[in-house]
């Protein structure tokens, strides 16, 4: 069985294109190398079954697959809003391109959606019926609104095809292969604290999120390609942590002397956000196993590497 992994050299796209290896799957990551890199492919690309391709979903695409995984778009504010005409070109152009694709060969494609989708929230927990608050004139929109369309054309290819359509909404990831550049919150805190940099924190640091270490929810991933349904499923961690509390952890794991100031909280920035996974545990037996603590000592230690070496090749 070939995939396709639109995306593949990223951050979950990696992780992706490794396990389905792993499991025995021929793999085609299709990557236009915008915030990826091949770096994050390095350790496996000689791997005979794997096969890196350069290239955009916004251009027509045509690949003898079984299935398709779709995570080509950029995922932090950093990334999407540093040309937020290109994220909606991703989000349907090359949406449609993929589902065509999918319609042509009749075969699966998994939406890597995302719980900006709800926006900020009015509803806590928010379960998959919850259709969100979303301001669709503001600057998160091309990638919030990009995303609620990207599902709406899943949904109607799936009624107006068959299309398997297998729809993720995944909630704040982290682990290594993060870019320490995409402005994530993970990666601004690990880097700054390893560097001696002051931990900014934006607002009151009172705003929640839920994170989910990378190997979890990449299994969250392969299970639902796996389940025969087309309802949009939550895939995240449901233990919620204010960013001050983030901090205060980054801070211990590192050992870092670095303070922490507070800066103006960005417009349209979600105060709240934690998955209801009720739906993941029932339909899929899926739950995340790693807890914040043992998942952040991984992702520090990735990125005390990267730091290290990059000073090491400075010198």
């Amino acid at each position: 069985m070939r995939i396709l992994v639109a995306g593949g050299a990223g951050f979950l796209g990696s992780h992706l294109c490794e396990k389905l290896l792993k499991k025995g799957f021929e793999v085609i990551a299709f990557d236009n190398l915008l915030t990826g890199t091949v770096e994050n492919l390095a350790h496996f690309e000689e791997h005979p079954k794997f096969k890196f391709i350069q290239g955009d979903i916004c251009d027509s695409v045509s690949f003898g697959v079984d299935a398709i995984y779709n995570l080509a778009c950029p995922a932090s504010p950093v990334q999407y809003q540093s040309d937020p005409i290109q994220t909606i070109k991703v989000n349907t152009y090359g949406m449609m391109h993929l589902l065509d694709l999918a319609k042509e060969r009749g075969i699966p494609l998994l939406q890597a959606s995302t719980s900006e989708v709800y926006g900020d929230p009015q509803v806590h927990p928010q379960p998959e019926s919850y259709w969100g608050h979303v301001n669709p004139g503001g600057p998160r929109a091309c990638y919030d609104e990009g995303k609620r369309i990207a599902e709406t054309l899943c949904m109607e290819y799936h009624r107006t095809h068959g299309i398997p359509i297998k729809i993720a909404r995944i909630f704040n990831t982290y682990g290594p292969r993060m870019h320490p550049d995409d402005g994530r919150v993970v990666s601004n805190f690990v880097c700054q604290a390893l560097k001696g940099e002051p931990i900014t924190i934006f607002g009151d640091g009172l705003q929640t999120r839920s994170f989910c270490f990378v190997d979890d929810l990449i299994n969250g991933l392969i299970r639902l390609m796996d389940y025969d349904k087309t309802v949009p499923v939550n895939l995240g961690n449901p233990c919620e942590f204010t960013m001050l509390q983030l901090a205060e952890l980054v801070l211990e794991l590192t050992s870092s002397g670095s303070e922490i100031c507070f800066n103006p909280l960005p417009v349209d920035d979600p105060k709240q956000r934690r998955p209801d996974i009720s739906l993941a545990k029932s339909v899929l037996d899926w739950q995340p196993m790693v807890d914040l603590k043992e998942g952040l000592s991984q992702t520090i230690a990735y990125f005390e590497t990267r730091i290290l070496h990059k000073a090491r090749a400075i010198s």
